[in-house]
């Protein structure tokens, strides 16, 4: 399968830069234009914000508090915020040791606001210092998978499951490592990966990776993949965009595209089930 070009995602993708202090004035900061020129907004600040605000005034150089805040202000959708965060940190001193992890968070928030190509700049960068952080790996993988590059996504999620630091993310990986090596025509691989069941390595979890690995075993069918109980948009887009790929695996190309655009309405726009459904549907165009 060719390489999918970013330029279509890039071009049409415009992310406004907020003002500067929006957040804290209150103002909700455009984080995201869509290609259909929605707009997708931070939320208002939250107590862990406040907080970790408060913890790097007392201590302004301590990269550990400075990437406290970008997290916290990850968890309010002030992904640009984060990112100012982050690279304050990465400003501090070349050779602080904590610049392989501001990369990886500096990175992740690249891709929530699809700037894919300085996401994998960072990403890169940050595996150049540590090749052992998950996080890289992880998200190293989800750029590489919104490129085409389904190969070298395979690469990237193999290295990641066996070092993931809980069920969660280990579910993920598995799953992701799974698409990779699907889409990358190679399915035999891909079964025979999920009938090793690396997950049950740790402790058994249910979100939405381990519902959709049961959908890729046959373990349930397409329709119960997605329940009525299921209505927090990140978690329906998650679901949605997996049913869309395992349909577009499959050859339905219809259904896939149903499926990716209900990925599209759930409103979960920061997941990468929303970000994979936008990138699929210009593919399918």
């Amino acid at each position: 399968m060719r390489r999918t070009s970013l330029t279509f995602v890039l071009g049409a993708a415009i992310a406004l830069a907020p003002p500067i202090g929006a957040a804290q004035t209150g103002a909700l900061s455009v984080q995201y234009r869509s290609p259909a020129g929605v707009e997708y907004r931070s939320l208002p600040d939250t107590e862990a914000v406040t907080k970790a605000q408060a913890a790097l005034a007392a201590d302004p150089r301590n990269v550990a508090r400075i990437i406290d805040l970008g997290v916290a202000q990850s968890g309010a959708r002030q992904f640009r915020e984060a990112i100012a965060t982050f690279t304050r940190g990465l400003e501090i001193e070349p050779g602080n040791p904590e610049r392989a992890l501001l990369l990886r968070w500096r990175g992740h928030r690249y891709l929530s606001v699809r700037e894919f190509d300085r996401a994998l700049a960072d990403l890169k960068r940050g595996l150049s210092i540590d090749s052992t952080i998950y996080g890289i790996w992880y998200h190293l993988g989800i750029v590489q998978y919104v490129r085409g590059e389904f190969a070298a996504a395979a690469a990237s999620f193999a290295k990641a499951q066996p070092i993931a630091p809980d069920p969660g993310e280990l579910a993920g990986s598995t799953d992701w490592l799974w698409m990779s090596l699907s889409r990358d025509g190679r399915g035999a691989e891909a079964k025979a990966m999920l009938d090793r069941r690396p997950e049950s390595r740790l402790a058994p979890i249910a979100n939405a990776y381990t519902r959709r690995l049961q959908l890729y075993r046959g373990e349930i069918g397409p329709d119960a993949v997605l329940t009525p109980a299921d209505t927090e948009e990140v978690q329906v887009a998650t679901l949605a965009y997996g049913l869309g790929n395992w349909y577009l695996v499959r050859g339905d190309k219809v259904k896939a595209r149903e499926w990716f655009e209900r990925s599209v309405k759930s409103g979960g726009w920061p997941g990468f089930g929303f970000i994979l459904s936008e990138v699929e549907l210009r593919r399918l165009r």
